[in-house]
């Protein structure tokens, strides 16, 4: 499996909404995602891409063939040994392209993420896995793209709330030393759930960086071998 993460573009929404409606249950709306990626300076989103395919073993997503009729026509890692060298996978704004995107292309979407810089803080807003591809360390993937970005914006921590039930997530963000330090009582409109308020440590410190350096390399090897 060859993954790759990229900046979120316009073109992606569709496909992203319908990964987001098989992921949450009060999923949001497309027009939320356009408005973060043109307005809001403070957002970074990015996608999880499939690369080199073959259409009979792509799942469909709705989604993809209203992007391409929507003025998409255009949208989304290289193959340079793809996750051997996975700080070449996360681009930055500059190397977006320009070039139309093709239907496989949509279609080799599978995930998303995102943040917000708040002063020096890098909160993290979405992860998020289509169901079919979840458990191959994509959400993973995508989690070392935010670290990444929040290095380059120069962000202090990363931070972030999950659902006090979600017992996976906060397995992995554990990995990356984010802590408890807080509960958000009733934080889950859909059925009260609390929430965790989990922090890294400094992403400057010695522990976060060898933990970020561990679990890259990790990382690297189980979807070489999953590949």
């Amino acid at each position: 499996m060859k993954v790759t993460v990229e900046p979120m573009r316009v073109e992606h929404i569709p496909v992203v909404g319908a990964i987001e409606r098989r992921c949450f249950t009060q999923p949001w709306p497309p027009n939320a995602y356009q408005k973060e990626i043109q307005t809001n300076r403070r957002a970074h989103y990015f996608i999880a891409r499939l690369v080199d395919v073959p259409a009979a073993e792509r799942v469909p997503i709705d989604g993809q063939r209203a992007a391409l009729h929507a003025g998409a026509g255009r949208v989304a890692t290289a193959d340079e040994g793809i996750l051997g060298r996975l700080s070449r996978l996360f681009r930055g704004p500059s190397d977006v392209p320009s070039t139309p995107a093709t239907e496989a292309e949509l279609q080799g979407i599978v995930g998303y993420s995102g943040l917000w810089l708040m002063t020096d803080e890098a909160h993290v807003t979405t992860i998020a896995v289509d169901p079919p591809y979840q458990g191959n360390g994509i959400g993973e993937l995508l989690l070392l793209g935010l670290i990444d970005q929040a290095k380059q914006i120069a962000a202090r921590w990363l931070t972030l709330e999950v659902r006090i039930s979600n017992q996976v997530a906060q397995g992995l963000y554990q990995k990356y030393t984010f802590k408890e330090m807080g509960v958000r009582r009733r934080y889950y409109s859909d059925n009260g759930e609390d929430a965790l308020v989990m922090w890294t440590d400094p992403i400057d410190s010695e522990t976060f960086q060898e933990a970020v350096s561990r679990n890259r390399e990790a990382l690297s090897r189980k979807l070489v071998y999953h590949g």
